[in-house]
Protein backbone atom coordinates (compact mmCIF):
# COMPACT_ATOMS: atom_id res chain seq x y z
CA UNK A 1 0.00 0.00 0.00
CA UNK A 2 2.79 2.40 0.85
CA UNK A 3 4.19 2.01 -2.69
CA UNK A 4 1.29 4.11 -3.91
CA UNK A 5 1.84 6.91 -1.44
CA UNK A 6 3.75 10.05 -2.40
CA UNK A 7 7.44 9.87 -1.50
CA UNK A 8 7.20 12.52 1.23
CA UNK A 9 4.30 10.77 2.95
CA UNK A 10 6.21 7.50 2.74
CA UNK A 11 9.19 9.15 4.45
CA UNK A 12 6.84 10.47 7.15
CA UNK A 13 5.67 6.92 7.84
CA UNK A 14 9.31 5.87 8.27
CA UNK A 15 9.93 8.76 10.67
CA UNK A 16 6.89 7.85 12.77
CA UNK A 17 8.01 4.22 12.67
CA UNK A 18 11.37 5.16 14.20
CA UNK A 19 9.55 7.10 16.93
CA UNK A 20 7.56 3.98 17.80
CA UNK A 21 10.58 1.67 17.54
CA UNK A 22 12.68 3.88 19.80
CA UNK A 23 9.90 4.10 22.37
CA UNK A 24 9.37 0.32 22.41
CA UNK A 25 13.10 -0.44 22.64
CA UNK A 26 13.50 2.05 25.51
CA UNK A 27 10.57 0.58 27.43
CA UNK A 28 12.01 -2.89 26.90
CA UNK A 29 15.38 -2.28 28.53
CA UNK A 30 14.42 0.41 31.07
CA UNK A 31 13.82 -2.14 33.90
CA UNK A 32 17.32 -3.56 33.39
CA UNK A 33 18.82 -0.07 33.59
CA UNK A 34 16.85 0.70 36.76
CA UNK A 35 18.08 -2.53 38.40
CA UNK A 36 21.66 -1.74 37.37
CA UNK A 37 21.53 1.76 38.88
CA UNK A 38 20.03 0.47 42.14
CA UNK A 39 22.44 -2.47 42.36
CA UNK A 40 25.54 -0.30 42.04
CA UNK A 41 24.06 2.53 44.16
CA UNK A 42 24.29 5.14 41.41
CA UNK A 43 21.85 7.27 43.35
CA UNK A 44 21.30 10.86 44.43
CA UNK A 45 23.17 11.85 47.59
CA UNK A 46 22.29 14.65 50.01
CA UNK A 47 25.75 16.04 50.70
CA UNK A 48 26.11 18.19 47.59
CA UNK A 49 22.56 19.12 46.60
CA UNK A 50 21.44 22.52 47.98
CA UNK A 51 17.90 22.02 46.64
CA UNK A 52 17.38 19.25 49.20
CA UNK A 53 17.03 22.04 51.76
CA UNK A 54 13.47 22.27 50.42
CA UNK A 55 11.52 19.88 52.64
CA UNK A 56 9.43 18.39 49.83
CA UNK A 57 12.56 17.35 47.92
CA UNK A 58 14.14 15.22 50.66
CA UNK A 59 12.23 12.19 49.38
CA UNK A 60 14.45 12.27 46.27
CA UNK A 61 17.50 11.09 48.20
CA UNK A 62 18.66 7.66 46.98
CA UNK A 63 16.78 7.97 43.67
CA UNK A 64 18.97 6.57 40.86
CA UNK A 65 20.55 9.13 38.56
CA UNK A 66 22.03 8.63 35.09
CA UNK A 67 18.61 7.52 33.84
CA UNK A 68 19.39 9.64 30.78
CA UNK A 69 21.43 6.66 29.58
CA UNK A 70 18.09 5.20 28.49
CA UNK A 71 17.78 7.90 25.83
CA UNK A 72 21.46 8.33 24.96
CA UNK A 73 22.15 4.63 24.41
CA UNK A 74 18.89 3.95 22.56
CA UNK A 75 19.35 6.90 20.20
CA UNK A 76 23.01 6.11 19.54
CA UNK A 77 22.45 2.39 18.86
CA UNK A 78 19.39 2.83 16.62
CA UNK A 79 21.07 5.62 14.67
CA UNK A 80 24.29 3.67 14.13
CA UNK A 81 22.35 0.57 13.05
CA UNK A 82 19.64 2.09 10.86
CA UNK A 83 20.27 5.81 10.25
CA UNK A 84 24.05 6.18 9.94
CA UNK A 85 24.55 8.85 7.27
CA UNK A 86 27.96 10.46 7.01
CA UNK A 87 26.73 13.90 6.07
CA UNK A 88 23.91 14.40 8.56
CA UNK A 89 23.96 12.03 11.55
CA UNK A 90 27.47 10.98 12.51
CA UNK A 91 28.59 14.38 13.85
CA UNK A 92 25.38 15.01 15.89
CA UNK A 93 25.72 11.56 17.46
CA UNK A 94 29.41 12.20 18.13
CA UNK A 95 28.70 15.55 19.79
CA UNK A 96 25.88 13.99 21.83
CA UNK A 97 28.14 11.16 23.03
CA UNK A 98 30.99 13.54 23.87
CA UNK A 99 28.67 15.75 25.93
CA UNK A 100 27.05 12.70 27.54
CA UNK A 101 30.50 11.37 28.48
CA UNK A 102 31.27 14.67 30.20
CA UNK A 103 27.98 14.49 32.07
CA UNK A 104 28.51 10.85 33.00
CA UNK A 105 31.95 11.57 34.44
CA UNK A 106 30.45 14.40 36.49
CA UNK A 107 27.64 12.14 37.76
CA UNK A 108 30.05 9.39 38.79
CA UNK A 109 32.51 11.74 40.47
CA UNK A 110 29.72 13.39 42.46
CA UNK A 111 28.75 9.96 43.80
CA UNK A 112 32.03 8.10 44.18
CA UNK A 113 34.71 10.78 43.87
CA UNK A 114 36.76 12.55 46.50
CA UNK A 115 36.41 16.14 47.59
CA UNK A 116 38.24 18.45 45.22
CA UNK A 117 40.01 21.58 46.38
CA UNK A 118 40.74 24.61 44.27
CA UNK A 119 43.41 27.21 44.98
CA UNK A 120 42.03 30.72 45.34
CA UNK A 121 43.31 33.76 43.45
CA UNK A 122 44.69 35.25 46.68
CA UNK A 123 46.56 32.05 47.50
CA UNK A 124 48.08 31.93 44.02
CA UNK A 125 49.18 35.56 44.24
CA UNK A 126 50.79 34.91 47.63
CA UNK A 127 52.68 31.89 46.26
CA UNK A 128 53.98 34.00 43.38
CA UNK A 129 55.49 36.43 45.86
CA UNK A 130 56.79 34.18 48.64
CA UNK A 131 57.49 30.68 47.28
CA UNK A 132 61.11 29.64 47.91
CA UNK A 133 61.56 27.95 44.54
CA UNK A 134 61.98 30.46 41.68
CA UNK A 135 60.74 27.93 39.12
CA UNK A 136 57.55 27.37 41.11
CA UNK A 137 57.05 31.12 41.36
CA UNK A 138 57.32 31.32 37.57
CA UNK A 139 54.89 28.43 37.24
CA UNK A 140 52.31 30.10 39.49
CA UNK A 141 52.75 33.36 37.56
CA UNK A 142 52.22 31.60 34.22
CA UNK A 143 49.11 29.82 35.46
CA UNK A 144 47.61 32.96 37.05
CA UNK A 145 45.35 33.67 34.00
CA UNK A 146 44.01 30.12 34.31
CA UNK A 147 43.20 30.67 37.99
CA UNK A 148 41.47 33.95 37.14
CA UNK A 149 39.41 32.17 34.48
CA UNK A 150 38.41 29.46 36.95
CA UNK A 151 37.32 32.04 39.50
CA UNK A 152 35.35 34.12 37.00
CA UNK A 153 33.31 31.22 35.65
CA UNK A 154 33.11 29.56 39.06
CA UNK A 155 30.51 32.09 40.23
CA UNK A 156 27.97 30.37 37.96
CA UNK A 157 28.40 27.01 39.65
CA UNK A 158 28.01 25.55 43.09
CA UNK A 159 30.88 24.68 45.41
CA UNK A 160 33.60 22.62 43.71
CA UNK A 161 32.56 19.41 45.46
CA UNK A 162 33.58 16.11 43.90
CA UNK A 163 32.45 16.48 40.31
CA UNK A 164 33.68 18.20 37.18
CA UNK A 165 34.17 21.88 37.90
CA UNK A 166 32.58 24.70 35.91
CA UNK A 167 35.72 25.69 34.01
CA UNK A 168 36.37 22.08 33.04
CA UNK A 169 32.82 21.66 31.78
CA UNK A 170 33.04 24.83 29.73
CA UNK A 171 36.27 23.76 28.04
CA UNK A 172 34.88 20.36 27.05
CA UNK A 173 31.62 21.95 25.92
CA UNK A 174 33.64 24.42 23.89
CA UNK A 175 35.26 21.43 22.17
CA UNK A 176 31.80 20.00 21.36
CA UNK A 177 30.71 23.40 20.04
CA UNK A 178 33.88 23.72 17.96
CA UNK A 179 33.25 20.32 16.36
CA UNK A 180 29.71 21.44 15.56
CA UNK A 181 30.95 24.69 14.03
CA UNK A 182 33.57 22.89 11.93
CA UNK A 183 30.97 20.47 10.62
CA UNK A 184 28.33 23.08 9.80
CA UNK A 185 30.63 25.73 8.36
CA UNK A 186 33.07 23.61 6.37
CA UNK A 187 31.29 20.31 5.70
CA UNK A 188 27.61 21.01 5.07
CA UNK A 189 28.15 23.59 2.35
CA UNK A 190 27.67 27.29 1.67
CA UNK A 191 23.94 27.21 2.43
CA UNK A 192 24.62 26.58 6.13
CA UNK A 193 27.00 29.53 6.41
CA UNK A 194 24.07 31.95 6.45
CA UNK A 195 21.54 32.38 9.26
CA UNK A 196 17.89 32.04 8.36
CA UNK A 197 15.88 34.91 9.87
CA UNK A 198 12.11 34.28 9.81
CA UNK A 199 10.10 36.87 7.81
CA UNK A 200 13.37 38.28 6.47
CA UNK A 201 15.46 35.66 4.72
CA UNK A 202 19.10 34.66 4.97
CA UNK A 203 21.71 36.79 6.73
CA UNK A 204 25.38 36.35 5.91
CA UNK A 205 27.57 37.11 8.92
CA UNK A 206 30.66 35.40 7.52
CA UNK A 207 33.04 33.65 9.89
CA UNK A 208 31.25 35.18 12.88
CA UNK A 209 28.79 32.32 12.58
CA UNK A 210 31.50 30.03 14.01
CA UNK A 211 31.61 31.57 17.53
CA UNK A 212 27.83 31.92 17.38
CA UNK A 213 27.42 28.18 16.76
CA UNK A 214 29.82 27.38 19.61
CA UNK A 215 27.88 29.68 21.95
CA UNK A 216 24.51 28.18 20.97
CA UNK A 217 25.70 24.60 21.54
CA UNK A 218 27.26 25.43 24.92
CA UNK A 219 24.34 27.52 26.15
CA UNK A 220 21.67 25.03 25.05
CA UNK A 221 23.47 22.07 26.65
CA UNK A 222 23.74 23.93 29.94
CA UNK A 223 20.15 25.20 29.70
CA UNK A 224 18.76 21.66 29.47
CA UNK A 225 21.09 20.58 32.27
CA UNK A 226 19.85 23.39 34.52
CA UNK A 227 16.19 22.55 33.78
CA UNK A 228 16.59 18.94 34.90
CA UNK A 229 15.58 19.63 38.49
CA UNK A 230 12.10 18.15 38.93
CA UNK A 231 10.61 14.76 38.13
CA UNK A 232 9.37 14.82 34.55
CA UNK A 233 10.22 18.45 33.86
CA UNK A 234 13.08 18.23 31.35
CA UNK A 235 11.87 15.02 29.71
CA UNK A 236 8.33 16.29 29.31
CA UNK A 237 9.55 19.46 27.60
CA UNK A 238 12.11 17.74 25.38
CA UNK A 239 9.48 15.45 23.81
CA UNK A 240 7.56 18.25 21.99
CA UNK A 241 10.84 20.05 21.31
CA UNK A 242 12.40 17.14 19.44
CA UNK A 243 9.03 16.33 17.91
CA UNK A 244 8.78 19.82 16.47
CA UNK A 245 12.35 19.66 15.24
CA UNK A 246 11.60 16.32 13.57
CA UNK A 247 8.61 17.84 11.76
CA UNK A 248 10.61 20.88 10.62
CA UNK A 249 13.44 18.63 9.42
CA UNK A 250 10.95 16.54 7.43
CA UNK A 251 9.34 19.60 5.87
CA UNK A 252 12.79 20.90 4.89
CA UNK A 253 13.72 17.57 3.26
CA UNK A 254 16.31 16.41 5.81
CA UNK A 255 14.92 12.93 6.37
CA UNK A 256 17.96 11.59 8.25
CA UNK A 257 17.77 14.41 10.79
CA UNK A 258 13.99 14.00 11.03
CA UNK A 259 14.48 10.31 11.87
CA UNK A 260 17.17 11.18 14.43
CA UNK A 261 14.89 13.70 16.15
CA UNK A 262 11.93 11.30 16.08
CA UNK A 263 14.11 8.55 17.54
CA UNK A 264 15.10 10.91 20.37
CA UNK A 265 11.49 11.91 21.04
CA UNK A 266 10.42 8.25 21.20
CA UNK A 267 13.14 7.36 23.71
CA UNK A 268 12.25 10.44 25.75
CA UNK A 269 8.62 9.32 25.94
CA UNK A 270 9.69 6.07 27.59
CA UNK A 271 12.17 7.91 29.85
CA UNK A 272 9.50 10.38 31.01
CA UNK A 273 7.13 7.52 31.84
CA UNK A 274 9.64 6.26 34.41
CA UNK A 275 10.65 9.79 35.47
CA UNK A 276 7.17 11.03 36.44
CA UNK A 277 6.88 11.56 40.21
CA UNK A 278 7.79 9.50 42.11
CA UNK A 279 10.65 8.96 39.68
CA UNK A 280 12.20 5.52 39.22
CA UNK A 281 15.32 7.35 38.03
CA UNK A 282 16.49 10.86 37.15
CA UNK A 283 18.18 12.04 33.98
CA UNK A 284 21.51 13.14 35.43
CA UNK A 285 24.12 15.19 33.59
CA UNK A 286 24.80 12.26 31.27
CA UNK A 287 21.37 12.78 29.73
CA UNK A 288 20.79 16.51 30.05
CA UNK A 289 24.15 17.62 28.65
CA UNK A 290 24.03 15.06 25.84
CA UNK A 291 20.47 15.87 24.81
CA UNK A 292 21.01 19.62 25.12
CA UNK A 293 23.97 19.46 22.74
CA UNK A 294 22.02 17.21 20.35
CA UNK A 295 19.09 19.63 20.35
CA UNK A 296 21.34 22.56 19.48
CA UNK A 297 23.30 20.87 16.71
CA UNK A 298 20.18 19.36 15.09
CA UNK A 299 18.50 22.77 15.02
CA UNK A 300 21.63 24.33 13.54
CA UNK A 301 21.95 21.57 10.95
CA UNK A 302 18.45 22.38 9.66
CA UNK A 303 19.27 26.11 9.71
CA UNK A 304 16.69 26.76 12.44
CA UNK A 305 18.84 28.70 14.90
CA UNK A 306 16.16 31.37 15.35
CA UNK A 307 13.52 28.71 16.03
CA UNK A 308 15.53 27.51 19.04
CA UNK A 309 14.42 30.64 20.88
CA UNK A 310 10.89 29.21 20.85
CA UNK A 311 11.22 25.43 20.90
CA UNK A 312 13.73 25.71 23.78
CA UNK A 313 11.97 28.64 25.44
CA UNK A 314 11.62 27.31 29.00
CA UNK A 315 15.13 25.84 28.92
CA UNK A 316 16.57 29.24 28.02
CA UNK A 317 14.40 30.98 30.62
CA UNK A 318 15.73 28.61 33.28
CA UNK A 319 19.34 29.27 32.27
CA UNK A 320 18.80 33.04 32.19
CA UNK A 321 17.28 32.91 35.68
CA UNK A 322 20.56 31.48 36.99
CA UNK A 323 22.58 34.21 35.26
CA UNK A 324 20.23 36.93 36.59
CA UNK A 325 20.45 35.46 40.09
CA UNK A 326 24.26 35.49 40.04
CA UNK A 327 24.43 39.04 38.66
CA UNK A 328 21.88 40.21 41.22
CA UNK A 329 23.95 38.83 44.08
CA UNK A 330 27.26 40.17 42.72
CA UNK A 331 26.08 43.60 41.57
CA UNK A 332 23.03 44.41 43.72
CA UNK A 333 24.00 42.32 46.72
CA UNK A 334 20.66 40.52 46.84
CA UNK A 335 18.78 37.66 45.24
CA UNK A 336 16.34 38.35 42.43
CA UNK A 337 14.62 34.97 42.80
CA UNK A 338 14.01 32.98 45.96
CA UNK A 339 16.11 30.22 44.41
CA UNK A 340 17.48 29.66 40.93
CA UNK A 341 16.78 28.07 38.52
CA UNK A 342 13.26 29.33 37.99
CA UNK A 343 11.33 26.16 38.86
CA UNK A 344 12.70 26.24 42.41
CA UNK A 345 11.60 29.88 42.75
CA UNK A 346 7.99 28.88 42.18
CA UNK A 347 8.40 25.85 44.43
CA UNK A 348 9.49 28.13 47.27
CA UNK A 349 6.53 30.41 46.54
CA UNK A 350 4.26 27.53 47.46
CA UNK A 351 3.60 25.81 44.14
CA UNK A 352 3.64 22.04 44.36
CA UNK A 353 6.13 20.17 42.19
CA UNK A 354 3.31 18.79 40.04
CA UNK A 355 1.77 22.24 39.54
CA UNK A 356 5.10 23.77 38.58
CA UNK A 357 5.93 20.99 36.11
CA UNK A 358 2.57 20.96 34.37
CA UNK A 359 2.41 24.74 34.02
CA UNK A 360 5.92 24.73 32.59
CA UNK A 361 4.84 21.98 30.17
CA UNK A 362 1.83 24.04 29.03
CA UNK A 363 3.83 27.23 28.52
CA UNK A 364 6.61 25.34 26.78
CA UNK A 365 4.20 23.58 24.38
CA UNK A 366 2.66 26.94 23.51
CA UNK A 367 6.06 28.33 22.52
CA UNK A 368 6.92 25.12 20.64
CA UNK A 369 3.82 25.64 18.48
CA UNK A 370 4.92 29.23 17.84
CA UNK A 371 8.36 27.90 16.96
CA UNK A 372 6.90 25.51 14.38
CA UNK A 373 4.87 28.35 12.87
CA UNK A 374 7.94 30.59 12.74
CA UNK A 375 10.03 27.78 11.28
CA UNK A 376 7.57 27.35 8.42
CA UNK A 377 7.87 30.96 7.32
Amino acid sequence: MTDFLPAQIHSLLIIVGFFVLSCVVSFAWAPALIRFLYTYKITRRDDRDPTLAIESRKSKINTPIMGGLLVIVTVAVLTILFNWERRFTWVPIGVMLLSALLGGIDDMLNIFGRERRSRSLAQTWTLIKVHNNIFMRCWFACTLPWVIFKRLVGVFGSKPGKGVQVHEKLLLQFAAGAISAWWIYWKLGDTWQDIFIPFYGFLDIGVFIIPLIILVVMFTANAVNISDGMDGLAGGMLIPTFGALSFLSWISGYDNLAILNATTAGALLAYTYFNIKPARFQMGDVGSLGLGALLAINALATNKMAVLLFIAFIFYAEALSVIIQVLGRKILGRRIFRMAPLHHHFELKGWSEEKTIMRFWVIHCFFVVIGVWVGLQ
